[in-house]
């Protein structure tokens, strides 16, 4: 990762989970567990104001079965270099959030 991006994981916490909870599944809408690599917590930065003070840190977690789900090929086959390359785009796509950027902004930008 650029040095930009340990900088911004230094500011916002990284956490490493197996899978998400049942009650992140049903906040999301998401039906199966590999479905979701990862999850922003918190108030993007273009959204905070003095009256947010007080708040819960924000948090990204990045999820192991839906990254390892997101990196196989037709043959379920994972490579090191594509593993590496979706933990990469899970990671910046949760740091996006935290700066504010929606789905539909990731998509155009390749991290949808």
């Amino acid at each position: 990762m650029p040095p930009l991006v340990h900088e911004l994981i230094e500011r916002v916490p990284l956490h490493v989970e197996d899978y998400p909870s049942d009650e992140v599944l049903d906040e999301m809408g998401v039906e199966r567990r590999d479905e979701l690599c990862g999850l922003y917590t918190g108030i993007p930065l273009d959204q905070r104001s003095v009256l947010h003070s007080g708040q819960l840190p924000d948090v990204v977690t990045i999820y192991r079965e839906g990254i390892l789900a997101a990196a196989e090929d037709a043959r379920g086959r994972i490579t090191a270099d594509e593993l590496r390359r979706q933990i990469r785009i899970t990671i910046l796509h949760e740091l996006a959030h935290h700066h504010g950027l929606d789905e539909e902004e990731l998509a155009r930008l390749g991290y949808g």
